[in-house]
């Protein structure tokens, strides 16, 4: 605990203060030594400069060049490095260590043994046979390096090594013989090596290989963490090569001439003047040539882990010309800065640290970063703390140029004046905010503040990722200054009352049309762009397509979906936008808001106060479990509620009707109304304004008509603040009604978080409900009551910035955390099962695919996100959820599905969803957890401490109370979606008895007859000559199979006792009948006597099935669990021939058309047998119920790709046995999917709960780096959910079973909603329904003209037979019919 909080303390604390610096001890001094005097340097010269130079531009140019060059350099020689170990040569040579290796600076991992007194007393300086004997030794190097400097692969230096570490070996086993004082003279040698190596920070050096196997373990250099992320596996097998321990040492060598010198860089002086230096015998090393110039070379005595350490790696030219890029501007805006004379006295050298924390992030940047969402090396928070450093500064030039200017430009609004003064002061606490981790990374904040700036000023929805945050401001900024353009000249003269202009009318047409069309697309343009591809590359999409089919092997019909939903609102669009810019010009030409003012606007208010308030209040409550927290049932009840399994989709109610009609009336009429209300009104006064004011206008009504076309549920509180504050509270203030309403959505917005955020934090920590998760809990719960008003700002600020409120380590002491948009991770799911189509061969065969319960079972919640998917956003416009908004987070439980579903985007009649599945069988919190949002308050009587019960219809005192101090609450209990039902069965209970295992076989081979029989190449096996040689053993019927350990009366009813074997007479006195009865039921008749060859394929193939089962079963089907392991291993597709049975890879459609699924129809048949026990006995009623079986029911292995297939394409039935290993137990179960409506209950999370706990865990598990797995932030809260939210965050942080891609659901899919409103508005609709009007009008005309006494022709004129008869050539025959009856009916003369 001890060394993991120091370790947080230098790697997280002080690292994120100087921007990544700090002394590791595991690593040598080389590297701490660079480390430091990089970050000395960065800080000295800009202070120096700024202290010694004046403030001039030479000044400036000094710096910003030196700067430029160095990082130039340092980033060529980092790149080149890394290119040289990816792509270079790595040359195995003998040479000399340098004296005294543990002086140096080991850059390599070592393996080395020490020096003999005699060779010590050999090498010993001034010994002439010391120096002869090295001087020999070079040479003999020099002589042997050309035959060693070849080109050769990684392994070839491995095993090269590995050749000479034996040799190596056995010459210092002799030479260890020689005297046990050498011996003992070593052994201290090396203890005073060691001593003086651990005092240096440094792992000890390795002995010779007779030492114990501990101490060489614990010599080894640990690896960086931070890079493991970076290390490829040619770097690992760089690694796993024993190499001396050497110090940095770089040989120049020259092919020409073949000299070699070396140069050796020494870490400490002090060390150089010991008395104990030596000189080691020839060791090996690993060289990589740094090829300088043709034929010039430098040999590098490095590794890529040290250099990882020592310098982060940028992965191609690019990453490396962008640090390069940002260090020159965050020198040339820092120094800008510093001559201008911004900072006086101690904030000098402050800025210049900030400046070099940014500088040196570029070059070593922090791992992990306090805003890092991810684990391991994070590329992009090496670029955040210098792309923030040049935004501020830029910003801050900026306004000072602009405020030295005397004609700056200043407006005004409500009373403030719209110029930012001085901001200089955030750039000093960039460290602090850093190390808090107030700043996310820098494409994280990009997606955040284009959100933010769309949803805010254009009324724009929540983007999806950096793309889609780009393409949805885009799209709006083109919008406002179209719109823009027609408002400017629309105001450009006045108007009076009695005649608006037209170009106006068309700025109000086009602003609706334009709000309207934004509204209903989504922000990620992936459907629409794949759309237009198809439209106009038709050809080439197909290709794709099959390319996609063969590579998957099915085609996934969503996309295909998505896009006829796409297809379809945008045909919609084109009949909806035209005939509302028909009737806007209209009604704003028509003077209508002018000539009625007042009376319009207050009608208007009144009826949005009224419409908003029963919509959005009123009816939800009613709805709701518990309406108003008191009641303990809901008033307006569904028929489900009731029903105990529906079978059906849910019935369409009343209330139903209502709440979509009044939702459609409020957001098509009444604020469209309003604000074109606003505008007309304000067009006098904005007529005589400034371009700003008419900019704002303009904003303004863009977004209040976006706003209310996406998400209306809050609009009607919005304009009742609007009302009272600017009309009563502060009259004074207002500037104009359309502005007033666009400042109070943003205000009110805000103010909904706060409540939330409030709400949050009080339920987390009330005293009577807390739930200590572990020690620090109950000590942090004191000590955050003195904070109360430290809490209140950070919720403040942390509401206008849009930032989570985390509780640290789960505690009651909140901080704040770094802004996230709505999306909330910055991850991009698409989950993908593993199955056979993405796994190796060989896990497919030695083990279970796949086999945990998790991977499993995801494919339940891919299977859910797809229903809902469907459903989704029609079940919300019904109100089935209550009010929704973007963010919010619910969670869908039943018996054992519980998923998060997060709503992400809430557009105009679409939905972007994820959903997060949780585990089947959770941990014991999440169990208490969903028990407390499954079991009913209505039973309890309590109030305080005395149960005197409550009212009819109504909770207790306190069952209400509690339920007021709860994150969450329940919407609905009865959610139908459809869905899996699943019921299992113990297989080792079901094969229990030998009997029950017999019927299985004689299941088994009934069902390899049926699929022989009924295979379309039976004729072709029947007449193949090398299949009728193969099985020319088994027409003779004296043939005795006689296989111990497959064969035996206890599972082969076919076995004859006193032969000890199966016969062919014994398997046609069994299976004959079944034979024949199947053969009779084939179109074209085959022989299918005793004698008949389909009796010798059918008794091969049975001897084939029962011989693969005990090949399978490890000749052990006696034993049950051999026996269930065998059958489970030939159900998933696992057959192991023997040397008989080889005559079946003539075809291998044997195996896999007749024997395979023989095996999976067995295991059916088998289940049948305990439900109907007399009708699996009879031969048409078995052979009927197989048929059946095989077109409706899908068995299958769930590792086999057409599971997924089936249960993605709805079928009604399916069938798998599942190998189940879990805490110890290995269970057989036979798993059915039965496809029905499941039942949810739909419960409504606190989202700012939500979105606290999840960065709590972000920051706990990678800045912290807490490894408990039972930390006391995870323990169960059943106020706040804080076990189920906190294990559906993203892994590694928490456990989801399943995280769905990000999801669009549109309104147009819903069966129940398109009934009432009819559909999306087209072209072909109109078309269609005006033909049914049509032809139903001729209908009851022609029903009434049936009532008409009389024939037809009787009393019909000559001349009118003859007009109807000329008229036949133009109508069909009921129009001729219809008008000669109405002729005869009027008797027409």
């Amino acid at each position: 605990m001890v060394s993991q909080v120091v370790q947080t303390l230098r790697q997280g604390v002080w690292a994120s203060v100087t921007g990544g610096w700090y002394h590791d001890p595991d690593q040598n001094k080389f590297n701490n030594s660079c480390h430091l005097y990089l970050w000395i340097f960065l800080l000295m010269l800009p202070l120096s400069l700024h202290l010694a130079l004046p403030p001039t531009t030479m000044a400036l140019s000094i710096y910003c060049t030196s700067i430029t060059v160095f990082f130039i350099l340092i980033k060529l020689a980092n790149y080149r490095l890394h290119l040289m170990f990816d792509e270079g040569e790595a040359v195995v040579r003998n040479d000399l260590s340098s004296p005294n290796p543990d002086q140096a600076a080991p850059l390599l991992q070592a393996q080395q043994r020490p020096p003999s007194r005699a060779e010590r007393e050999e090498m010993r300086p001034g010994s002439a046979m010391g120096t002869g004997k090295m001087d020999a030794e070079i040479i003999e190097t020099v002589a042997v390096k050309e035959e060693m400097d070849i080109q050769r692969s990684l392994t070839e230096t491995e095993r090269e090594q590995e050749r000479t570490t034996e040799k190596d070996s056995e010459q210092d086993r002799t030479i260890e013989k020689d005297s046990e004082q050498d011996r003992k003279e070593d052994c201290e040698h090396k203890e005073t090596a060691d001593r003086e190596t651990a005092d240096e920070g440094l792992p000890p050096s390795k002995g010779s290989e007779d030492e114990s196997e501990e101490e060489s373990e614990g010599q080894k250099e640990p690896p960086d963490a931070n890079n493991n992320s970076l290390e490829t596996p040619q770097d690992r097998q760089d690694d796993s090569i024993d190499i001396p321990e050497l110090p940095a040492q770089i040989g120049l060598t020259d092919i020409e001439t073949g000299v070699s010198c070396y140069v050796t860089e020494e870490e400490d002086s002090l060390d150089e003047s010991s008395e104990t230096s030596t000189q080691e015998k020839p060791t090996r090393k690993i060289y990589y040539k740094l090829k300088l110039l043709p034929g010039k070379w430098i040999n590098i005595l490095y590794d890529r882990l040290t250099l990882l350490a020592l310098l982060d790696r940028n992965q191609d030219v690019l990453e490396n010309l962008v640090a390069v890029f940002m260090a020159f501007l965050v020198s040339f805006l820092g120094f800008l800065l510093l001559n201008h004379g911004c900072f006086k006295d101690f904030w000098v050298f402050q800025f210049c640290l900030v400046i070099a924390s940014c500088q040196y992030s570029l070059l070593k940047s922090v791992q992990p970063d306090a805003a890092s969402p991810t684990h391991g090396h994070n590329q992009l928070v090496a670029y955040s703390r210098a792309a923030y450093f040049c935004i501020f500064c830029a910003l801050i030039w900026l306004l000072e140029q602009l405020l030295r200017r005397k004609d700056l430009p200043v407006s005004t609004l409500y009373g403030v004046t719209i110029v930012c003064h001085d901001a200089l002061g955030f750039t000093y606490c960039f460290p602090i905010t850093f190390l808090v981790g107030l700043f996310p990374q820098i494409n994280t904040f990009t997606i955040y503040l284009l959100e933010q700036i769309d949803m805010h000023f254009f009324g724009g929805t929540a983007a999806t990722s950096l793309i889609s945050a780009v393409y949805s401001i885009l799209r709006s900024l083109i919008a406002l200054s179209l719109l823009y353009g027609f408002c400017f000249g629309a105001l450009k003269e006045p108007w009076d009352e009695q005649h608006t202009p037209a170009l106006f009318s068309g700025f109000c047409g086009l602003l609706v049309v334009f709000s309207y069309h934004l509204s209903r697309q989504s922000s990620d343009p992936t459907v629409l762009l794949s759309l237009v591809k198809s439209k106009i590359m038709p050809t080439l999409v197909e290709s794709e397509e099959e390319e996609e089919e063969e590579a998957t092997e099915s085609k996934d019909p969503l996309p295909e979906k998505l896009q006829n939903s796409m297809k379809e609102i945008l045909l919609s669009d084109v009949v909806v936008c035209s005939v509302a810019y028909i009737l806007t010009f209209a009604i704003t030409a028509s003077t209508v808001f002018l000539s009625l003012k007042p009376f319009v606007t207050i009608v208007l208010y009144a009826l949005a106060g009224t419409v908003g308030f029963v919509t959005h209040y009123l009816i939800p409550q009613l709805r709701k479990h518990h309406p108003w927290l008191w009641i303990s049932h809901p008033v307006l009840k569904t028929k489900e509620y009731h029903q105990f399994e529906p079978r059906e989709d849910a019935v369409l109610m009343w209330f139903e009707r209502l709440y979509v009609g009044l939702l459609c009336f409020e957001k098509y009429v009444v604020f469209p109304a309003i604000v074109l209300s606003a505008l007309t009104n304000d067009g006098f006064a904005l007529s005589h304004r400034k371009n700003c004011d008419v900019l704002l206008t303009t904003v303004a009504g863009l977004k209040l008509l976006r706003s209310s076309f996406c998400d209306p549920s809050f609009q009607f509180l919005t304009l009742l603040f609007t009302l009272v504050f600017f009309h009563f509270d502060c009259p004074h203030a207002s500037e104009s009604f359309l502005l007033d309403f666009f400042i109070m959505s943003i205000v009110f917005h805000k103010m909904r978080e706060l409540l939330l955020k409030l709400h949050f934090i009080l339920v987390y920590i009330a005293p009577w409900q807390i739930a200590w998760g572990s020690a620090f809990h109950a000590f942090a719960q004191p000590f955050a009551v003195p904070h109360s008003a430290m809490l209140l700002l950070q919720t403040l600020l942390t509401t206008v910035f849009y930032t989570p409120l985390a509780p640290f380590l789960g505690s009651a002491i909140f901080i704040s955390s770094y802004p996230r948009p709505i999306k909330f991770w910055e991850r991009n799911y698409n989950t993908k099962r593993i199955d056979n189509s993405n796994s190796r061969l060989v896990s497919q065969v030695d083990k279970e695919t796949g086999c945990d319960d998790s991977n499993l079972n995801s494919i339940f919640y891919e299977y859910l996100t797809r229903s809902l998917q469907h459903s989704l956003c029609g079940d919300l416009m019904l109100g089935r959820w209550g009010n929704y908004s973007a963010g919010d987070c619910f969670i869908l439980a039943s018996d054992y599905l519980n998923a998060l579903v997060h709503l992400i985007e809430i557009g105009n009649g679409l939905v972007t969803f994820q959903l997060r599945g949780l585990e089947f069988r959770g941990t014991y919190c999440q169990q208490r957890e969903v028990e407390a949002i499954t079991e009913g308050v209505e039973e309890d009587d309590a109030c305080c401490c005395c149960e005197p019960g409550h009212l009819p219809h109504l909770l207790s005192c306190n069952a209400a109370f509690n339920l007021r101090w709860l994150a969450w609450e329940v919407t609905a209990t009865k959610y139908l979606l459809e869905g899996y039902s699943i019921s299992e069965n113990n297989a080792a209970t079901m094969l229990q008895v030998y009997d029950l295992r017999k019927l299985l076989i004689t299941y088994y081979l009934k069902s390899i007859i049926y699929y022989l029989v009924h295979s379309p190449k039976l004729s072709t096996w029947l007449k193949d000559a090398t299949v009728q040689e193969a099985l020319l053993s088994y027409t003779k019927w004296h043939h005795i199979e006689r296989d111990p350990q497959v064969f035996s009366v206890k599972i082969d009813e076919d076995y004859v006792h006193c032969l000890q074997g199966v016969t062919r007479a014994s398997f046609c006195n069994v299976y004959l009948e079944w034979i024949q009865h199947c053969a009779g039921k084939m179109e074209t008749p085959v022989d299918s006597d005793e004698d008949s060859p389909l009796v010798t394929l059918s008794y091969a193939l049975s001897v084939l099935g029962r011989r693969s089962l005990g090949t399978a079963s490890h000749n052990m089907s006696n034993s049950l669990e051999s026996f269930l392991y065998g059958f489970n291993t030939l159900f998933k597709g696992d057959f192991r021939i023997a040397t008989k049975d080889e005559w079946v890879f003539a075809d291998l459609d044997l195996l896999q058309k007749v024997v395979a699924p023989a095996v999976r129809m067995s295991l059916k048949l088998h289940q049948d047998h305990f439900t109907c026990l007399e009708e699996t006995e009879e031969a048409s009623i078995l052979y009927e119920a197989i048929t059946n079986y095989r077109s409706s029911l899908v068995i299958c292995h769930e590792s086999d790709p057409a599971w997924r297939k089936a249960v993605l394409s709805s079928r009604e039935t399916l069938l798998t046995l599942r190998h189940m290993i879990d805490d110890g137990t290995d269970e057989y179960k036979i798993i059915m999917l039965y496809k029905r409506h499941l039942s949810f209950k739909v419960i409504k999370i606190n989202k700012e709960c939500v979105r606290g706990l999840w960065a709590g865990q972000q920051q706990e598990l990678v800045f912290l780096r807490n490894r408990n797995p039972e930390r006391g932030s995870i323990q169960n809260s059943k106020q706040a959910l804080r076990n189920m939210v906190n294990s559906s965050c993203d892994q590694p942080l928490g456990y989801p079973m399943y995280v769905s891609p990000l999801t669009t659901s549109y309104a147009g899919t819903h069966r129940t909603l398109r009934s009432i409103g009819g559909g999306a508005l087209s072209f072909d609709v109109i078309r269609s329904w005006l033909c049914s009007k049509w032809l139903r009008l001729l209908r009851q005309l022609n029903a009434v003209l049936n009532t008409c006494t009389g024939t037809v022709w009787g009393g019909v004129s000559s001349s009118s037979q003859l007009l109807l008869s000329t008229a036949a050539i133009f109508f069909s025959n009921m129009q001729l019919s219809l008008i000669s009856k109405l002729l005869h009916c009027l008797d027409w003369t």
